[in-house]
């Protein structure tokens, strides 16, 4: 595992001192569970990102989506996506597009061991302006949160793997990247967990490398909805 991490650190930084004005990119994330009911699970989250610490803005996110478990291992769900892009061009001036996204998924869970193991199926359908522009893309999530505390010990460290191929459909040239995951987590209680990851984002003609930050919440609203 130090091998890992002391690899995706010298890319992050090798490719972040090579490329301007990219110094370092960060990925700042909220992710809300809650629970409506037995079957349903209600997510939301925000992103934001940018290439430097904090003030050099580059996307925006804000989405929700619905999972209904059809058994305890599989789930289909669906729900939309607001993006708010700005990037660079060649003469280092900031371009802005903005994006409307609905998509739909199944999502199939199982254990190895101690090990959770999950493959997401997505499809989305993408708006985008600036120039207008319309693209099916399929995505294929496969993680791995593996604990790092003994089984006799309080549940307090997980590792994170992930590698999530995305296919445009309707494109001569099909590819759209590969991104790489690998970090820690954090259960600060049994409702809330901080990770810190690193990503690597493989495109076609450019690498992005990510510091990750994410903060976790889950909820049970299962008696204030039954109440109402």
């Amino acid at each position: 595992m130090k091998s890992i991490y002391s690899l995706l650190l010298f890319v992050f930084s090798v490719s972040n001192a090579q490329t301007k004005p990219v110094n370092y990119n960060m990925w700042y994330q909220y992710l809300m569970n809650a629970k409506l009911d037995d079957k349903m699970t209600l997510t939301a989250l925000s992103q934001y990102r940018s290439f430097d610490m904090l003030l050099d803005a580059r996307l925006f996110v804000a989405a929700a989506y619905v999972d209904y478990s059809i058994d305890k291992k599989i789930s289909v769900g669906g729900g939309g996506m607001f993006l708010l892009l700005e990037s660079y061009d060649k003469n280092n001036n900031k371009k802005e597009r903005s994006e409307k996204r609905i998509f739909q998924q199944a999502t199939i869970t199982d254990n190895i061991g101690r090990t959770l193991i999950s493959h997401r199926f997505r499809i989305e359908e993408r708006f985008l302006n600036n120039p207008n522009e319309f693209i099916v893309r399929l995505r294929y999530l496969t993680s791995f949160r593996i604990p790092l505390n003994k089984a006799t010990e309080k549940q307090i460290l997980y590792g994170i793997i992930k590698n999530e191929i995305r296919i445009s459909a309707i494109k001569d040239k099909p590819f759209d990247s590969d991104r790489i995951t690998i970090g820690t987590g954090f259960n600060l209680s049994k409702k809330s967990a901080l990770e810190i990851n690193l990503i690597s984002q493989l495109a076609e003609r450019k690498t992005s490398n990510y510091l990750n930050v994410v903060f976790r919440n889950k909820f049970d609203w299962r008696k204030k909805i039954s109440s109402l």
